[in-house]
């Protein structure tokens, strides 16, 4: 905070320096000794004349100006000095009638002021006012958390905020997303954040990160209040690295998996998708958990016990690509299949060897790219990490620094989504 103080010239300071004029020695002597000169007066207690709109007992909104105010009664403000407990000076604004006086700057939160009011009365006597309070705690105020938690990542890991508050205003969101930072070295990245819904956000580059890079996520809100009245607080910023850029490419069309390494073709495995009915969704997917083992049971899917198509199978090498249980794994009972045609119920089945290479070979946040499907298409944001299917120019429409263009913001759900699916999908 910047030091501002509000001041009027008081109108007793006009008529001081007339008396100066005509014999300023004994002007000077009556002064010190009081007679009857207004500015040899002590300040008189102007507490009966002096408001405070915002901090009148009990603990002050930051989310709102401090308000002084003063009667009617020919007194008038003539100065006012407001510091926090570290002495630093809150913004502030007289108006020209020396009736009112409010701040302009920042009131951070959990902070202790000193707010100490000078008036003087319609006869020039000077008054004054001194009043401390506390403004909210910081706990009360808006916290962002980012994820994922620090450690290293594929290059197609998105970076979250979650907010304990929601902001439906677009201004206010407009600033909380300005204090929301984030950068990359030794090689810069353009990126951008989505407002998923009014407490989530996520962030990813126009490309994927660059390989081999260290991403700081951080906030710049803590102390300070958007436009739409939310005070936000300090948090932990967030450290993450990225691995190589890894990506395994899935085409249904030819029931192969094609495993690059920093662009370079490291292996192709034969596999098997979703069979018709079944079919392996479309599009971009971030790795979300690897599991060396999970029970698929085919009634998580709606499939009942004792039809044709349930199961109930030990699965391992199982690599998690979204919420609702499609994974790749070990498919040891349909290796006769696998390269040649699709007979799982929507997960990426391959050998066991195949699978546990597959497993030891990624980590969370590397790309699985599913191509020449039938499937629906990947959605962004409810089953996973699908934000990379929203082109560059969608996907921007989705900060609220960007002005928004009609129908060009994609939400969480595309209307030809198959019906969500609550756990391992596919054997």
């Amino acid at each position: 905070m910047t030091h501002l103080r509000s001041r009027l010239i008081p109108r007793r300071h006009i008529a001081v320096r007339s008396a100066l004029l005509i014999a300023p020695l004994a002007v000077g002597l009556a002064a010190c000794q009081g007679d009857g000169n207004p500015l040899a007066a002590p300040p008189y207690e102007a507490a009966a004349k002096v408001a405070f709109a915002t901090a009148s007992g009990g603990k002050a909104d930051p989310a709102k100006p401090l308000e002084v105010s003063v009667k009617k009664d020919g007194s008038r403000i003539t100065d006012v000095t407001a510091t926090d407990g570290a002495g630093r000076f809150v913004r502030g604004e007289l108006s020209s009638d020396g009736l009112r006086w409010h701040s302009t700057g920042t009131l951070a939160a959990g902070a202790h002021y000193t707010v100490r009011v000078s008036t003087e009365d319609s006869d020039g006597h000077p008054g004054r006012k001194v009043v401390v309070f506390d403004t909210s705690s910081a706990q009360a105020g808006l916290h962002v958390t980012f994820g994922p938690n620090a450690g290293t990542y594929g290059v197609g890991q998105p970076i979250t905020a979650a907010l304990n508050h929601p902001v439906k205003d677009r201004a206010a969101r407009a600033s909380v997303e300005s204090t929301l930072v984030v950068s990359s070295s030794p090689q810069a990245a353009t990126g951008s954040w989505y407002w998923v819904d009014d407490r989530t956000l996520h962030y990813r580059p126009k490309t994927y990160w660059p390989a081999h890079a260290r991403i700081t996520v951080r906030s710049t809100l803590g102390g300070g209040h958007t436009q739409g009245g939310v005070t936000g607080t300090a948090d932990k910023p967030l450290v993450l690295h990225t691995g190589d850029r890894i990506e395994a490419i899935t085409d249904v069309a030819t029931d192969h998996l094609t495993f690059k390494d920093n662009g370079k073709v490291v292996k192709t495995l034969p596999v098997t998708t979703g069979k018709p009915g079944f079919d392996t969704r479309n599009g971009l997917k971030v790795v979300l958990a690897k599991e060396s083992f999970v029970q698929m049971k085919s009634q998580s899917i709606g499939i009942a016990a004792g039809s044709s198509d349930s199961y109930d199978l030990p699965v391992y090498w199982a690599t998690r690509v979204t919420w609702s249980g499609e994974y790749l794994h070990a498919a040891p009972w349909s290796e006769g299949s696998q390269g040649s045609a699709n007979v799982s119920h929507g997960c990426t089945g391959m050998s066991t060897e195949n699978a546990h290479w597959f497993y030891d070979h990624v980590r969370q946040g590397d790309i699985v790219d599913v191509i020449n499907g039938k499937g629906a298409k990947m959605t962004p944001f409810d089953n996973g990490f699908g934000d990379w299917n929203l082109d560059w120019d969608q996907w921007q429409q989705g900060s609220a620094l960007v002005a928004p263009s009609k129908g060009t913001q994609a939400s969480a759900k595309t209307p030809d989504e198959a019906p969500a699916r609550l756990r391992p999908e596919a054997a």
